[in-house]
């Protein structure tokens, strides 16, 4: 068997499924359109108006195999930062994230996907999950994965967004399978539907570079190489420590109000973040707490029926709400109460948020220096992936303005 090591540059989650988060599986060969719902469920939210932002969807199609076992591992630490990245355009976007991995025939599984949402908290936590095994005989089911990616994502039909694939590997495409749909007919369809597919070669193998700038070229993408493990730049801060402290503090300034189904939702949401304070590096959550303080990032920490966020913002009038809908810990309380606690709630939040901008801004300017130092970065998993989505976003109206990415 190939032996590929991998664990998360954007992308993990062991071989079975999360409890909180289902995933839908795929075993065989390919079935045509129509085919069924995808996997993590969105969790909308109403503390922006979407409908005045621009939108990017990004879906990453991982490789799992065993080989690919250092890049899989930098994706879990860098998850936070791509996604600071592509939050830092102007205007500031609506971001969901979403992810294919694939295996090939006779592993575990052959795909499992995780649908596009501005929940990342719950995508992480899938990530986590994600180990590099199997594999072992060359090709991989590379054509299935494209079309789970182009055909089980619910992407959006608004042609303004900016949607992308990036497809992330180091073996080439069966294309001895004669059941399955192969990817130059996908990419016809992701081409109609406004997606561009990117094609990231981990290592260098000559087949898979010779398909992957096909299929980058058929798609409108870009192709790029990496060294096998991502060579993403993940470098510790001083800074770190007391940033995933405040995450957690910003975390606990949430409270969720609605009915039945929608508390279910949330709770699904609050094990997820439970279990990447559990897991994650402290590097990790550092990153995270970045993206979350951004305006972006309202979106991933905030998700759908906010109480402090929806009451402050004058949204949602406190006294309208019923009482069986609200946090337990506001239903004892009498009206005034709850005011005030929402009101103190939110300054608590804005100090929070305050706090960890001034903190993200000396870590940024530690972070610039070291990898000043180092000729590393230029050919980093980060920043070929942020310049692609610099270029590429720019036809949708987003302006990037940084030259380099951040870390």
């Amino acid at each position: 068997m190939k032996t590929k090591f991998f664990a998360i540059t954007l992308f993990a989650l062991t071989a079975a499924t999360v409890v909180f988060v289902p995933l839908k599986q795929s075993t065989g060969a390919i079935t045509p359109l129509p085919m069924d719902p995808v996997v993590v469920p969105d969790v909308p939210t109403t503390h922006q108006q979407f409908n005045q932002r621009p939108k990017v969807e990004v879906v990453f199609v991982l490789d799992t195999t065993g080989s690919m076992g250092g890049l899989i591992e930098a994706a879990k630490e860098k998850i936070w930062s791509i996604a600071s990245n592509m939050a830092s355009a102007q205007p500031a976007p609506e971001i969901k994230i979403g992810l294919v991995a694939y295996r090939d025939r006779g592993d575990e599984y052959v795909t499992r996907v995780v649908d596009l949402s501005t929940d990342l908290d719950s995508l992480y936590a899938a990530l986590i999950g994600f180990s590099a095994q199997g594999g072992g005989d060359g090709p991989e089911s590379v054509n299935q994965a494209l079309h789970d990616a182009v055909n089980r994502i619910s992407w959006s039909p608004d042609q303004d967004t900016y949607k992308v694939v990036f497809l992330v590997g180091d073996a080439p495409p069966h294309m001895d399978y004669q059941d399955e749909v192969q990817y130059p007919q996908t990419l016809k369809v992701a081409q109609h539907k406004g997606i561009v597919v990117n094609t990231i070669q981990c290592g260098q193998n000559r087949g898979t570079e010779t398909e992957w700038q096909r299929i980058a070229q058929a798609a409108g993408g870009d192709f790029f190489q990496v060294e096998q493990g991502g060579s993403a730049v993940a470098i510790s801060t001083p800074y770190d420590g007391k940033l995933a402290e405040l995450s957690a503090k910003l975390d606990d300034t949430r409270l969720f109000y609605g009915d039945a189904e929608q508390k279910k939702i949330q709770q699904r949401k609050l094990e997820a973040t439970k279990k990447l304070h559990e897991e994650a590096s402290v590097s990790s959550r550092a990153r995270r707490a970045t993206f979350n303080a951004s305006a972006s990032g309202a979106d991933n920490l905030l998700g759908e029926n906010e109480l402090v966020d929806d009451v402050a913002s004058g949204r949602v009038d406190l006294d309208t709400i019923e009482t069986a809908k609200l946090p337990a810990s506001l239903q004892v309380m009498a009206p005034a109460e709850r005011q005030t606690v929402i009101e103190t709630t939110a300054a608590r939040r804005d100090e929070l948020k305050k706090q960890i901008d001034e903190l993200t801004e000396q870590r940024s300017s530690f972070l610039k220096e070291k990898v000043e130092e180092s000729d590393a970065a230029k050919d980093s998993l980060d920043v070929k992936i942020y310049g692609t989505v610099r270029e590429q976003a720019r036809a949708k109206g987003l302006s990037y303005e940084a030259e380099l990415s951040d870390y």
